[in-house]
C-alpha cells in the first residue's frame, strides 16, 4: 500500500477516534499504524501484541486488546470470527457496500478475500419476501486451499508409491 493510502486511512482514523472522545495515546496509534501496514492481513490480538511490540516494548496485551474492541466499536476494524478458536481484526475499508467474503482453508488456515457481492439479487428477493432490510452480510467458505490440496495429493502419491514397492 502507498504512503499516501496508508496516511489517508489513518487521518481518518484519527478524525474519527477524536470525534468519538477517544484520544489517539501512542500506543492506540501504534495499533493503528500496525493494522494499516497489515491491510488485507486477518491478524489475532496475539499477532497485532507482537507486532505493535515491536516499536512499543512497554505495550500490555490488554491494551491492545481493549484498543481493538473499541476500534470495532467505532467500525473501524472489522472482527472475524473463523471458528478456530481465535478472533481476527482486518481493517475496515471505505467504499464497502458489505463486508467482504473469505475462503478458509480448513487445513493451514490460510485466510483469502473475494470482493464480488454474488449476494445482491438474493438480498433483493428476502427484503421483498420477509419485508427485512438487510444492512450487511458475511459469507465464508470453508475450503482446502491450492497449496495444501498439491500437498495432500503429493503425500497420497508419495503413500501409493510405498504401497506398490511392498
Amino acid at each position: 500500500m502507498d504512503y499516501e493510502l496508508k496516511n489517508d486511512y489513518k487521518t481518518k482514523i484519527i478524525k474519527k477516534l477524536k470525534e468519538a472522545n477517544y484520544k489517539l495515546t501512542p500506543q492506540r496509534e501504534a495499533i493503528v499504524d500496525v493494522i494499516i501496514s497489515k491491510i488485507g492481513s486477518h491478524l489475532t490480538v496475539e499477532e497485532i501484541f507482537d507486532l505493535v511490540k515491536k516499536e512499543k516494548p512497554e505495550i500490555g496485551l490488554a491494551t491492545v486488546y481493549r484498543t481493538l474492541v473499541l476500534m470495532h466499536q467505532e467500525e473501524l476494524v472489522t472482527r472475524l470470527d473463523l471458528q478456530d478458536g481465535s478472533t481476527r481484526y482486518e481493517l475496515t475499508r471505505e467504499g464497502e457496500n458489505h463486508t467482504h467474503h473469505h475462503l478458509i482453508c480448513i487445513s493451514c488456515s490460510k485466510v483469502l478475500e473475494f470482493m464480488d457481492d454474488l449476494l445482491e439479487p438474493i438480498e433483493d428477493e428476502i427484503e421483498k419476501e420477509y419485508k427485512f432490510e438487510i444492512l450487511d452480510h458475511s459469507l465464508k467458505f470453508y475450503g482446502i486451499c491450492h497449496e495444501c490440496a498439491k500437498e495432500e495429493e503429493e503425500t497420497l502419491r508419495r503413500k501409493l508409491e510405498n504401497e506398490k514397492r511392498e
